[in-house]
């Protein structure tokens, strides 16, 4: 009897612990299952995320492999955006193309996250009552380019303060953007042209030119606006009127005698570091003349003519509103004044003082201006 009863007990064990090894085995094989599966998804989603590995990667600075992963974000929002977008297209197309300006904020916002401050690639160096600022507030709509708003004034007032200085007002750019500032005087400092080449043979130099007449009419009625008990333009711009002797000592009138600053550049920069942008042209064609200072650059050609409207009460130019504004773009109040009036004599007896300078000019830079 005691017999049969410890052979039932340990049958019931056996099958007790089979039982108990058969669940805990299915147990930890779904365990097992889903675990994995949870890794191989989240490293599936990491992987989409991060920069794909390159061959030289240990080789790389830092700044690059984040250039390359702030690129990747870039065109990951791209696509997003894109979708997004899809069903307002048709609305967009009254307003301005917002490809670039979207890009731009993108870029702007990964170049001060990644970015570094560097000294300027390009100078948008000359000349004074040219059409500098308009060229400067064109071509920052370009997402390959970071401008300084302000005129530093570093190669011809703050030279002493150094480079390090000059690099600091910098704003930040990834590695594939270009920095750029604009001082219109540096064109006239005779000191500029060496000091920009000490920095760098290879720096880039934007220079607006403009009827040197009408520059020296836009430049006095600047200046009378800030101090109206000033002599007339006749006064300052002649020596002797009845006789015709220009005061080429003032200097509204020696800034428009390009050719001999140019000069002085051209002992320390080749003529294709130069580009010389039409401020005629700027008003009637800017989409053309900002084409030609993109190829300049190196550039695609964001902006086209699809960005600027003519507004008929300044007189030039401006920028369609974006997308993030309510407003269009245009240059400040100080901007498109009205010109003091100037004796047609008068026109025409400083018409005939540049003649001779203008054509040298011409033929300098292989092109003509027809400003006679």
């Amino acid at each position: 009897m005691a017999h049969r009863f410890l052979s039932s007990t340990n049958r019931f064990s056996a099958r007790f612990a089979f039982i108990f090894t058969v669940s805990l085995s299915f147990t930890y094989l779904c365990y097992s299952i889903i675990f994995c599966r949870g890794t191989i998804m989240t490293n599936q989603g990491y992987e989409g995320k991060r920069c794909p590995p390159s061959k030289n990667a240990g080789g790389k600075k830092l700044l690059e492999r984040l250039d390359n992963c702030a690129s990747l974000e870039v065109r990951s929002a791209l696509d997003v955006s894109a979708t997004q977008r899809g069903l307002s297209d048709a609305r967009e197309q009254s307003r301005a193309p917002d490809s670039g300006s979207d890009m731009k904020l993108r870029n702007m916002s990964v170049a001060q996250k990644y970015g570094n401050k560097k000294l300027p690639n390009a100078l948008i160096v000359g000349v004074k009552k040219g059409g500098t600022r308009a060229v400067l507030e064109f071509i920052r709509i370009h997402p390959d380019v970071r401008a300084l708003g302000t005129e530093p004034h570093f190669f011809d007032r703050n030279y002493d303060r150094g480079l390090d200085w000059y690099r600091g007002l910098m704003p930040r750019t990834l590695d594939s953007q270009i920095t750029l500032e604009k001082t219109p005087s540096y064109f006239v400092t005779r000191e500029a042209p060496r000091r920009i080449s000490s920095m760098s043979h290879e720096t880039k130099l934007i220079v607006v030119v403009r009827n040197p007449v009408t520059r020296a009419i836009s430049d006095y009625t600047q200046t009378l606006s800030k101090k109206p008990d000033i002599p007339t333009f006749e006064e300052l711009a002649f020596k002797n009127r009845s006789l015709g002797l220009v005061d080429s000592s003032w200097n509204a009138i020696r800034i428009g005698m390009y050719i001999l600053h140019l000069e002085n550049w051209l002992q320390y920069f080749r003529p294709s570091q130069m580009h010389f942008v039409s401020g005629e042209r700027l008003i009637t064609d800017p989409a053309g003349e900002m084409g030609r200072v993109q190829d300049f650059l190196g550039l695609k050609r964001i902006i086209t003519d699809k960005h600027f409207y003519f507004n008929r009460t300044k007189g030039f130019p401006c920028l369609k509103k974006p997308e993030s504004s309510s407003q269009p773009r245009c240059l400040g109040k100080s901007k498109g004044r009205t010109h003091v009036q100037i004796e047609q004599e008068v026109i025409e007896q400083l018409q005939e003082f540049y003649r001779p300078f203008n054509i040298k000019f011409y033929e300098t830079v292989g092109k003509d201006f027809k400003w006679d």
